[in-house]
């Protein structure tokens, strides 16, 4: 195309501003939909991904078959014969038996019922480093403690589990006991971890001692030379042995964290698989619109079409007009569609943020916006393809003779 024919382009879509601007709405919808799903979607593989990357995939959890987080199936618990039994298994490196059970915590006349974990002191940085948090604020437990208390980071803030955030050094009832809070551990990301109350082994059993040595879950971590997923399927198979439960009647698994992630992920694509769906119709009912508006284009400007072609235009200049004009509006569309899917993608991570919801953060690399500037361009190109064929297929002696 020459410059003539740009501009020609351009002052059309210009001239019918109402026109343009609908057509450019229906495929802004689409692309902003887009554009906040899969940054989303995006987002929470990069949070997968570091957390990998931190926690390392040597990681395995061992826990009940039961519905539920660890320590909510009272019929079922880990005891510490059992826990030794895995730690002699060959290719395991570290294990912790971890305490958890459901509790009630109180401050000020307030009382909530979240998680208790108790944690073994001497194996306190590895279990750390499988949840990827550290202290954030005051100090870890030290081995012994037993009136002593670390929380998850959603109690430092007022309205998030009680109306005050709770200090240092403050007081609290965990079922009934008084304890003393020594620090606040960095944010998991979810509310239920970062809702959880932390004991050690000594301060776990002085509150529920009936679950002395009956652990609600395991974690433990694989040598460098043994696979993990291996190692899961000895375990389970030593484990199961060693309770004398039949097979495939095991009442616990053996997960490693690659698993997890798995898990995770593919929850995570299918929802956003669906969602992208919806979006797409939102496109093609944008890509109908711009066919629509093409044709309409064609019919009003047949007249001009002719004079075009009684002067030495081409049919290839002809397909060419009606193609990067429809082009165009599918790129005004998306440009507007990025910008908007980007702020509307900003709110809902603070919103998730705000509601303790950290891991769903958006990203936005550039190829998600270059993709989705590319993506537009070519479908509204495309959906003035056959209204632009039928522009240049046009005699010209009957396009100067169309009323």
């Amino acid at each position: 195309m020459n410059l003539d024919e740009i501009k020609y382009t351009i002052q059309n879509i210009i001239h019918r501003k109402m026109r343009s601007f609908l057509t450019v709405l229906s495929i802004l919808i689409g692309v902003m939909a887009i554009f906040a799903i899969v940054s989303f979607g995006l987002g929470i593989q990069n949070y997968m991904d570091v957390l990998a990357e931190e926690a390392g995939i040597d990681k395995l959890f061992i826990q009940s078959k039961g519905v539920g987080a660890p320590g909510t199936d009272e019929t079922f618990q880990l005891h510490k014969n059992e826990v030794d039994f895995v730690a002699k298994i060959n290719g395991v490196n570290k294990i912790s038996g971890m305490y958890a059970k459901a509790g009630e915590i109180k401050s000020r006349k307030q009382n909530r019922f979240v998680f208790i974990i108790g944690m073994d002191m001497e194996e306190v940085d590895f279990i750390l480093e499988a949840f990827t948090v550290e202290i954030m604020k005051g100090r870890q437990l030290k081995k012994g403690e037993t009136s002593k208390v670390t929380l998850g980071h959603n109690y430092q803030f007022a309205d998030k589990i009680f109306k005050k955030p709770i200090k240092l050094g403050d007081k609290i009832e965990i079922n009934g006991n008084k304890v003393e809070v020594v620090g606040f551990y960095e944010e998991v990301g979810n509310p239920q971890d970062d809702s959880n109350v932390y004991f050690t082994y000594a301060g776990f059993e002085a509150i529920f001692p009936d679950n002395k040595d009956q652990f609600g879950y395991v974690m433990l971590s694989a040598d460098k030379t043994i696979d993990p997923e291996k190692l899961a399927d000895k375990i389970k198979d030593k484990l199961r042995k060693f309770k004398n439960e039949d097979e495939g009647k095991e009442t616990f698994f053996v997960q490693t964290f690659a698993d997890i992630l798995e898990t995770f992920g593919m929850i995570i694509n299918i929802l956003n698989g669906i969602l992208f769906l919806i979006a797409l119709i939102s496109v093609v009912v944008a890509s109908v619109n711009i066919m629509n508006t093409m044709y309409t284009a064609v019919i009003e400007r047949t007249k001009e079409i002719g004079i075009m072609k009684a002067v030495g235009a081409k049919n290839n200049s002809i397909l060419s007009i009606f193609l990067i004009e429809s082009g165009i509006l599918g790129l005004l569309g998306g440009f507007m569609g990025v910008i908007f899917g980007y702020l509307i993608a900003k709110a809902g991570g603070s919103a998730a943020a705000a509601a303790g919801y950290g891991l769903l953060q958006p990203i936005f690399p550039w190829f998600l916006i270059v993709g989705c500037l590319l993506f537009s361009f070519f479908v509204g190109a495309f959906s003035g393809l056959m209204p632009a064929r039928a522009a240049a297929k046009l005699k010209p002696v009957d396009a100067l003779r169309y009323e």
